[in-house]
């Protein structure tokens, strides 16, 4: 059970105190209402680009990582798909440090033609080198537009393409803070060895003072039901073949999320999961195969990867994995695998209850979706659901016309003797 008080300043910052005296330090985590589902289809990759942006530092503070270090602090950040996320932990004593760091930049990021160039080339770097230049790098880039055809989550994250970063003005930037960066669409968690009532004066002294900035109501084009298999295939220099499945499934606060999110342990968590059991140890034609979900606030994606072995054809592989779909369709999960798979959810809620900067995240994201104290309820939630809810719901999504398949051929290199 994590406990927690909650406030919201005039201004609409909503903020989370979270008193935890075990230990010496404190956590302050901002969460931002923006993603990359809210950018312009035209300028795509602007809020992983701020992110890189908020580090450049603000107008009062040049350097940001600088007077954090000095008082044993360190910080980071994320941009999903959904949310942007900056935290800072540091030991307790020096909180006061990470509210002003915090607050400066949010009433004033630095915005300089220099800040933008650096940072510009930093993201186009992350691009070629982890997106385009790696075997498998770009599967988000050909993924995601393959799945969703209206719905903004058809780009990932670092964007559609390097040319919008590299056309990102100074103007179109600043565009982008007015409209999310404001108290009105952010949530701050603060946790560790502190108090509600110095949260609370800290928060009136650093962030009151910000204007509240205009409401930002989201409102994106809903993605239309698919109605027929989609498949690409594209040859690459990688090094084994590889096959991607992606369905169509609810969102974060749709029925039959934590349905599906279970499936993807029962198929693949752990080495006595099922894809692995029967397709890499039983069968040998996978070297590997996973599962997974990717958690989206929308619609999101049930993604079924695995790289079969070099001796197995594309054709067996696949055939192989909707066999294993089909036993889920036809035959509730005995109730022995689904209490194992129960079981090991809730160590893993138990274990980032004793993360301070985990229960800060989960804090801030459970507010966002509507309530912070979702988090504590969150396990029963597993705990309650049957086998016949599982079947039911593998039913629904696991059909050949709401499947998406992205094939990489690795390439054959011709070896001629001279």
């Amino acid at each position: 059970m994590v406990k927690f008080n909650r406030f919201t300043l005039d201004n609409g910052l909503r903020v989370i105190v979270h008193e935890d005296h075990t230990t010496p330090m404190a956590v302050l985590n901002i969460l931002y209402d923006v993603g990359a589902r809210d950018e312009d289809p035209g300028q795509t990759g602007f809020a992983h680009l701020f992110e890189h942006l908020m580090f450049g530092g603000s107008v009062n503070i040049p350097q940001y990582d600088e007077p954090l270090q000095r008082v044993g602090g360190e910080n980071n950040a994320f941009t999903s798909n959904d949310v942007t996320n900056y935290y800072i932990t540091l030991p307790a004593a020096n909180i006061e440090t990470a509210f002003w760091l915090e607050s400066d930049r949010m009433l004033s990021l630095a915005f300089s033609e220099k800040s933008l160039e650096v940072q510009r080339n930093v993201v186009i770097e992350e691009f070629k080198q982890r997106y385009l230049n790696q075997p498998y790098g770009d599967v988000w880039l050909r993924l995601r537009p393959l799945v969703y055809k209206k719905h903004p989550y058809q780009w990932a994250t670092i964007g559609k393409e390097i040319k919008h970063i590299e056309d990102a003005r100074i103007e179109d930037v600043k565009a982008f803070f007015k409209k999310h960066y404001n108290p009105q669409n952010a949530i701050m968690v603060v946790g560790g060895d502190i108090n509600a009532e110095q949260v609370k004066q800290l928060a009136e002294k650093w962030f009151a003072p910000i204007p509240a900035g205009e409401k930002y109501h989201r409102s994106l084009p809903q993605e239309p039901e698919q109605q027929k298999e989609r498949r690409e295939t594209v040859t690459a220099k990688v090094p084994l073949n590889d096959v991607y499945i992606a369905f169509h499934m609810p969102g974060r606060l749709e029925e039959g999320y934590y349905e599906i999110d279970l499936v993807s342990d029962i198929l693949s968590r752990g080495n006595s999961s099922r894809l692995h059991r029967t397709l890499v140890k039983d069968k040998q034609l996978f070297s590997e195969i996973h599962a997974y979900n990717m958690g989206s606030f929308d619609r999101g994606i049930f993604v079924i990867e695995g790289k079969p072995l070099e001796n197995v054809t594309i054709e067996t592989a696949e055939a192989a994995i909707w066999e294993e779909l089909e036993k889920l369709k036809q035959q509730p999960v005995p109730a022995n695998e689904l209490t194992k798979v129960k079981n090991k959810t809730e160590s893993t809620m138990v274990f980032s209850e004793m993360s301070l900067l985990d229960k800060a995240m989960n804090l801030a994201q459970f507010e966002l979706l509507g309530d912070a104290d979702w988090l504590n309820k969150e396990t029963d939630k597993y705990l309650a659901i049957t086998s016949e809810q599982i079947q039911k719901q593998a039913q629904a999504i696991f059909r050949k016309d709401n499947a998406s398949t992205l094939i990489y051929l690795a390439e054959k290199v011709d070896l001629v003797s001279s």
